[in-house]
């Protein structure tokens, strides 16, 4: 969202008035900030734009209690889309600007990615609905092998290309559909269960592919195919989706919003442990400390809550992180304007992820780069950096090439650094493969 001339011109003089009102001394809150004295000056003369993410980190050094990211940004509070949200380019699609952008084609789709996903998705809407009058099939072997199969695209997903998983998710859920047709009740409703964890882990890899709306799509058809199955709670676990597309638009009322109804206390507790987890990304975004933390800590009671009471359906959410509260505390200190902290729990978290969780190890990874950078730790930032750059391009993830550019902005800061220089080849690589 565009800055408020009003906002900036208020926002230098109050920076100012806050920092000697705390006691704290230009040179000081530089080296606080890692920001050079005379960028400083700068800004709170109000001739300098603040950087991305300068606002929260003032805040929080002032303990301003976000007043100072208020003031910055006009209401709804929302990331700028030319700070550290993807650019219209190459992760909005439809639904955001109301036009055709799509990923990594500046001002439209490419033909040949509309009938791709435009064909998957009427594919999938076409599947038949299970009729009562159809010939009985009862084999629980069937739904057992395209379990495992579920659990080979998912590590299929997390080294391959978003975009080449989505037919190859389109024919599963279709066959299990058509199985269903053919079932006896009992097996009819566990395969299409089955159908909606492929159809909702469809929805994942359309967000990734950078196509917004094909993932609402995709996400809506789970939760028929799931509510047909018997399988109700997964419309409550849609909005937690539906949320992390909103978040990642940087808008942070909209996603405490919508995680709201997926809290319910009749809800299963991964449902609403990952709804929680949300609700802190949302509050985090805002700059509500208290609010975030609270959310965290019923976040990971309720996650724990759910490891023990696992069954043998697939996992809602990740599956490659041992602890999703601690990543997602991590991520939410960052936006919370403390990355010391945000790099100590990444620094701790990002070593147990599994080596063939490839996508996970890039995501995470490249924000533990993105936090040391922040806290003035350029030289560690690169060398996390150099490690995991070389697999963005692969991957092909819109959310990913969005941190690197978070990342290519907090270095900027370091030109004179060598270990800086020599990263940035591999950071053009990466946003322009």
């Amino acid at each position: 969202m565009p800055m408020s001339n009003r906002g900036f011109g208020q926002f230098g003089p109050e920076l100012r008035r806050r920092r000697i009102a705390a006691g704290v001394s230009l040179t000081r809150f530089a080296e606080l900030l890692s920001y050079s004295k005379g960028h400083l000056s700068k800004i709170e003369r109000g001739h300098k734009v603040p950087p991305p993410g300068f606002a929260r980190r003032c805040d929080a050094e002032l303990d301003a209690g976000g007043e100072l990211e208020r003031l910055l940004h006009a209401a709804p509070r929302r990331r700028r889309a030319e700070d550290d949200s993807p650019d219209v380019g190459e992760f909005s699609g439809p639904s955001r600007t109301g036009g055709p952008g799509g990923i990594g084609e500046p001002g439209g789709v490419g033909r040949r990615r509309v009938l791709t996903v435009g064909a998957t998705l009427l594919f999938v809407a076409s599947l038949p609905v299970p009729m009562t009058g159809a010939a009985e099939v009862e084999d629980s072997s069937t739904v057992e092998i395209f379990r495992g199969q579920f659990d080979q695209m998912r590590r299929l997903g997390q080294a391959s290309d978003p975009r080449t998983m989505i037919p190859l998710l389109a024919a599963q859920t279709r066959a299990l559909c058509e199985l269903a047709h053919q079932a006896a009740s009992v097996e009819r409703f566990r395969l299409l269960a089955l159908a909606a964890r492929y159809a909702e882990y469809g929805g994942w890899m359309a967000q990734e592919s950078g196509d917004d709306p094909a993932a609402l799509q995709w996400t809506a058809r789970a939760v028929d195919l799931a509510e047909a199955g018997g399988d109700r709670d997964l419309a409550s676990y849609a909005l937690v989706r539906r949320a992390l597309i909103t978040f990642y638009a940087g808008d942070s009322v909209g996603t405490v919003q919508l995680v709201g109804a997926a809290q319910g206390s009749g809800l299963p507790p991964r449902i609403r442990g990952l709804a929680a987890q949300r609700e802190a990304q949302g509050h985090a975004l805002a700059g509500d400390r208290d609010a975030c933390l609270h959310a965290l800590d019923r976040a990971r009671d309720l996650l724990h809550k759910a490891r023990a009471e696992a069954g043998g359906a697939p996992v809602l959410g990740t599956t490659s992180l041992s602890d999703p509260a601690a990543m997602v505390t991590g991520w939410c200190l960052y936006d919370l304007g403390r990355p010391g902290s945000a790099a100590e729990v990444f620094d701790r978290e990002c070593p147990r992820i599994p080596v063939g969780a490839v996508r996970s190890r890039a995501r995470y990874g490249l924000r533990r780069a993105l936090a040391h950078a922040a806290a003035g730790e350029p030289e560690r930032a690169s060398g996390i950096a150099a490690e995991l750059l070389p697999l963005v391009p692969t991957l092909r993830s819109a959310t990913i090439r969005a941190d690197v550019r978070r990342l290519a902005s907090e270095l900027s800061r370091f030109r004179t650094s060598g270990a800086v220089l020599e990263l940035q080849p591999l950071l053009a690589r990466a946003l322009h493969p």
